[in-house]
C-alpha cells in the first residue's frame, strides 16, 4: 500500500469544496481532491493490475492481479479530473461516462462501475 501524501482531512475538505462549487474551485483544490480520491480508491482496492490515470493531477494502480512494473500497463483507464470526481461522488455513472467518451479504457478489468462511487453521500451545504 502506498503511503498517503494528502492528509485525509485536507483531501476531504478539497473534495467538499469542489463538490459544492466545481466551477469556482481553484486548480489546487481540484488537484488535491483528485489526489485524495485516487489515494482512497487505491486503499479500498489495493493492487497493481489496473492503472488509473487522471492527468495532469495524478495516477494510481489498483486491483489485485498481474503486477505491472515497467512500460505501458496491460490495463489502463484515463479521464479528466472533472470526470473522475463526478464518478467518485456519484454525479456520473461509469456507463454514462463510457458511452459519452468521457473516459478511455483498454485492457481487462477496466470497468470500475462496481467500485464507484466512492463518496455517494456528500452533503450539499
Amino acid at each position: 500500500m502506498a503511503k498517503r501524501r494528502i492528509d485525509p482531512a485536507d483531501g476531504h475538505s478539497a473534495l467538499l469544496t469542489w463538490y459544492r462549487t466545481p466551477e469556482s474551485a481553484t486548480r489546487q483544490t481540484l488537484f488535491t481532491a483528485v489526489r485524495y480520491t485516487l489515494e482512497e480508491v487505491a486503499e479500498l482496492h489495493p493492487g497493481r493490475a489496473v492503472e488509473l490515470r487522471v492527468p495532469p493531477a495524478g495516477a494510481t494502480q489498483i486491483l489485485p492481479g498481474t503486477t505491472h512494473r515497467r512500460g505501458t500497463p496491460p490495463a489502463v483507464i484515463e479521464m479528466s479530473p472533472r470526470t473522475w470526481l463526478e464518478l467518485a461522488c456519484g454525479l456520473l455513472t461509469w456507463e454514462d461516462a463510457s458511452n459519452t467518451n468521457q473516459l478511455q479504457a483498454s485492457g481487462q478489468r477496466t470497468d470500475l462501475s462496481a467500485y464507484l462511487p466512492l463518496f455517494p453521500n456528500l452533503p450539499a451545504d
